[in-house]
């Protein structure tokens, strides 16, 4: 077995101070190492050793974007796995039925087995186009409502594994039983719905909030809207911490909402790129000042990497 060099690794139990052993297929054999804790191991001077990330909502990088097919899927895990992400839900963009049919069949040998190289793809994050014609954000507009035929023909594709919807939209929400049947997990997200449309979805079976803030109706007093049911009822949701997306105090008051709140990248193909024009399923978008937009200024997904967003949580959180 080959031996890292001595490092401070985080386990479930804490800090060790050791090294890891691998096999000679490069994976974790064993772990040695002493207990610290983490004054000592801020303050050993050591690499710090971090279970490798999962990204659930990611849509490209190094160029490449999901929606395109053929190898992208593969040139985008192999970006984000030099950024320590170790497995992630290849995520879609609203688009006709033949665009998702595209790239569906594309992932599928992913799906099926492990690429030689680069971060595991567990499945797909089919986000729309079951969602909100007035909460599109950098979404086309091929929004319409679910429909368990053309969700069940993708899904024989490739496995869904993540579903975003609006459930205020007519039909979506009487949907969400059978798609969680199907073992999907339903999130809620570029919604226009009210607090109780929120609720609601959630006591049907969805289970978390896509992009918390992010496309859905914020918080009043008097109309708590869907930020205000994720934050009143939620177990789960995403957050997205590139620092433009969501202000630190957003975070710190979803991070005592929620118990089960998790980063997720939303980022395009223009991560791990210089400033420029990149594709984000059918549109285009622009890289600049460390943020992807449409030409109109609208937010367009990200450039973070997950190894960015821990950083940005410690800068930010303190955490």
């Amino acid at each position: 077995m080959n031996p890292s060099p001595d490092a401070c690794l985080l386990t479930p139990t804490g800090f060790l101070r050791g090294r890891l052993r691998c096999d000679d297929r490069g994976r974790i054999a064993a772990i040695d190492g002493t207990p610290i804790d983490e004054a000592q191991a801020r303050a050993s001077g050591l690499p710090w050793l971090l279970p490798g990330f999962i990204d659930l909502h990611l849509h490209g990088g190094a160029g490449r974007d999901v929606m395109q097919g053929g190898d992208s899927a593969q040139a985008i895990a192999q970006l984000h796995a030099r950024h320590g992400t170790t497995s992630w839900l290849a995520t879609t963009m609203t688009a006709p039925q033949e665009d998702l049919t595209q790239a569906f069949t594309a992932l599928a040998p992913l799906c099926q087995a492990p690429a030689p190289a680069g971060a595991r793809v567990l499945g797909v994050h089919l986000e729309g186009p079951y969602i909100s014609e007035q909460r599109l954000g950098a979404q086309p507009d091929f929004v319409r409502p679910a429909q368990l035929g053309e969700i069940r023909a993708l899904h024989a594709l490739a496995p869904i594994r993540l579903l975003t919807l609006a459930p205020e939209v007519h039909g979506n929400q009487a949907l969400i039983e059978a798609l969680c049947a199907m073992g999907m997990r339903v999130q809620i997200g570029h919604s226009s719905g009210s607090y109780e449309q929120g609720v609601a979805a959630l006591r049907c079976g969805a289970t978390g909030f896509t992009h918390l803030f992010n496309a859905m109706s914020g918080l009043h007093h008097r109309e708590p809207g869907m930020v205000g049911a994720a934050l009143a009822h939620a177990e789960y949701a995403e957050l997205i911490p590139d620092l433009l997306h969501v202000h630190p105090g957003a975070m710190r008051a979803a991070l005592r909402a929620i118990p089960r709140l998790y980063c997720v990248t939303d980022a395009t193909a223009a991560a791990g790129m210089p400033d420029g024009p990149y594709q984000l399923g059918r549109q285009t978008v622009n890289k600049c000042l460390g943020g992807v937009r449409l030409a109109d200024g609208t937010l367009a997904g990200s450039v973070l990497t997950m190894d960015a967003a821990l950083r940005n949580l410690v800068q930010a959180l303190g955490l």
